[in-house]
């Protein structure tokens, strides 16, 4: 019995039924995959606005929309024709000064631009640094410098410079080479670890300065977040008071950045703000002891324990504090806990270059076990020219810098930082007092907040009466500068000057204090007068101008030209103008 066929136009319309099938299908799941990724979309979307929300506010996220709008229509208005020109010329005027004033000019300037024909003798060099070291600069061995130098007296300086010479070809990345110099690092390491109360699985390292310790910190959290919880969009939680080596972090490592207020009158990072923010991504949470504004220590307990509560590390930067703030219970003063004896500090950054007073390109970073600074490590085990293993950002380190450190702490010793740190944190509670109690200064100035350690801001008070004029502070400033060469430190979001106080300083206190009595007396009198008058108020002074334009422009894009007409400044060896 022969098989049964199909008719032919059966058996196409069947064929043609399953294509019409399978494209149907074929749609279905497109149109499945384009829902799906749609979906997808929409709940990333809608999840990233939760976040925003919850962390800024329904107020913070509104206000923020309408900053974006006018930093849009600002760049509108600056691409017009007219508008650009003016810009422009006006920017050339800024750029030029800003070279004029970093740059030396004059026939008498003679500069080196190329390498001589001839090496020169000796003597020859010896009379070009005498000269270059006699340019003309801030007196900061008279105490009239904030900060900047932290200096522990000449017969340091003086024994510094002999471990340089001992040491001036000494590189840690060589250790069979240098054992000393591998010897001395560890040993830094460790006396800075027992300064912050570390467990006994503590580690650290030592690194160029406090921006690179707080980046290694950073970049350790960021890939401990990704090794352990697959985060790939990490992100920190980071008080406006902190250090702007965070900023530059979160550009250097693709961390996204959550900036939290710290609002008056205790001016510490706002907790609240800080736990709105937490999320699945976040890698690090960050406290300043003290921070470099304000001098003010942020509630590290507080912040320690909303670590504890959702595993994150928590770092501390210490930078400025060093060897300060471990020593101020020791010389009689008040201390908030801040370091490793919190269980939720991670990680603390010190620099040993400030109230260390080791040599400039000095500091340390610690952490609470050896696991967490392994994430920090770089290992390249299969390159060819062998395996290369670095602990931080730089390969190649100068030796003598560790040699001077160590010789710094060894020659200092705990008694020396209990007493330098009793003479400056001393001298900046003398300092406070005279702002906060004595005339004129308790009128028309306010202490920031309440800090515990050598830094002291200050912001002009409002005026008590309606006919009493209210003082622009980054005048005084310029003013102080002016009377006595004080080379002051100016801040934003509060306008405020601070003064950071090192030993050199602590001898001048008294003289900063009757100079700023009687610049601000007659800046004082000087309003009165204007206003009895009723003449109009002047431009100001070169640093209110400055910070003038900064807050008045919506968007940043000419104050970031002119910054980086700063830094193009470092390297330029003549005038282009």
């Amino acid at each position: 019995m022969g098989s049964s066929r199909l008719p032919v136009s059966l058996r196409d319309t069947l064929a043609a039924q399953r294509s019409t099938s399978r494209r149907r299908l074929l749609e279905l799941n497109i149109d499945l995959l384009r829902n799906l990724v749609f979906l997808l979309f929409l709940f990333r979307w809608s999840r990233k606005t939760y976040r925003h929300v919850r962390g800024y506010g329904l107020l913070g996220t509104v206000l923020g929309f309408s900053l974006s709008v006018k930093k849009t229509a600002y760049r509108l208005l600056q691409s017009a024709p007219f508008v650009r020109a003016k810009v422009q010329r006006e920017k050339r005027v800024v750029i030029r000064q800003l070279e004029l004033d970093m740059i030396p000019t004059g026939r008498d300037v003679v500069r080196h631009t190329a390498l001589p024909s001839e090496g020169w003798s000796e003597e020859r060099v010896r009379e070009e640094l005498k000269s270059l070291a006699g340019m003309v600069r801030p007196r900061w061995e008279e105490g009239r410098v904030s900060g900047t130098v932290y200096h522990g007296g000449e017969q340091l300086s003086r024994l510094q410079t002999e471990a340089f010479g001992t040491f001036t070809v000494a590189n840690p990345l060589h250790p069979d080479v240098f054992p000393g110099v591998r010897k001395m690092e560890a040993e830094i390491v460790a006396m800075v670890l027992s300064l912050f109360n570390a467990p006994a699985d503590g580690a650290g390292i030592t690194t160029s300065g406090g921006t690179e310790s707080i980046l290694m910190a950073c970049f350790a959290a960021r890939q401990k977040a990704y090794k352990e919880r697959g985060v790939t969009e990490p992100e920190m939680i980071v008080p406006i008071t902190a250090h702007a080596a965070f900023h530059k972090a979160a550009d250097y490592f693709n961390i996204k950045m959550h900036l939290v207020p710290c609002p008056a009158p205790s001016y510490k990072v706002h907790m609240p703000s800080v736990y709105a923010h937490i999320n699945s991504n976040t890698v690090i949470l960050i406290g300043s002891a003290p921070n470099y504004p304000h001098g003010i220590i942020d509630d590290i307990s507080a912040l320690s324990r909303l670590a504890l509560r959702y595993s994150l590390p928590l770092h501390v930067d210490c930078c400025l504090g060093s060897f300060l703030v471990p020593f101020l219970e020791k010389a009689g003063f008040d201390a908030d806990p801040f370091d490793f004896r919190l269980k939720g500090v991670t990680s603390i950054s010190c620099d040993t270059h400030k109230y260390g007073f080791a040599p400039k390109g000095n500091s340390t970073l610690l952490y609470r076990s050896k696991a967490l600074r392994a994430y920090q490590y770089s290992l390249s085990i299969d390159w060819t020219g062998g395996m290369y293993a670095s602990p931080s950002i730089a390969g190649s380190r100068p030796g003598a810098l560790i040699a001077g450190c160590w010789a710094s702490l060894m020659s200092i010793g705990e008694s020396g930082y209990v007493d330098a740190c009793h003479r400056i944190v001393g001298a900046t509670r003398d300092l406070e007092r005279a702002v906060r109690e004595e005339e004129p200064l308790r009128s028309y100035l306010q202490v920031v907040g309440h800090p515990k350690v050598s830094v002291l801001a200050f912001i002009a008070k409002k005026p008590a009466g309606k006919d009493e004029p209210q003082l622009n502070i980054y005048e005084v400033k310029d003013a102080m500068k002016a009377r006595g060469g004080w080379d002051l430190n100016a801040t934003q979001d509060p306008a405020a000057v601070h003064v950071a106080v090192t030993l050199p300083i602590v001898g001048a206190v008294e003289t900063l204090v009757e100079d700023l009595k009687v610049v601000v007396g007659a800046m004082v009198e000087e309003e009165r007068t204007r206003i009895r008058e009723g003449r109009k108020k002047g431009k100001g002074t070169s640093t209110a101008q400055l910070y003038g334009v900064a807050v008045s422009f919506p968007d940043k894009t000419i104050v970031k030209d002119f910054a980086v007409a700063f830094l193009d400044n470092l390297y330029k060896a003549k005038p282009e103008f």
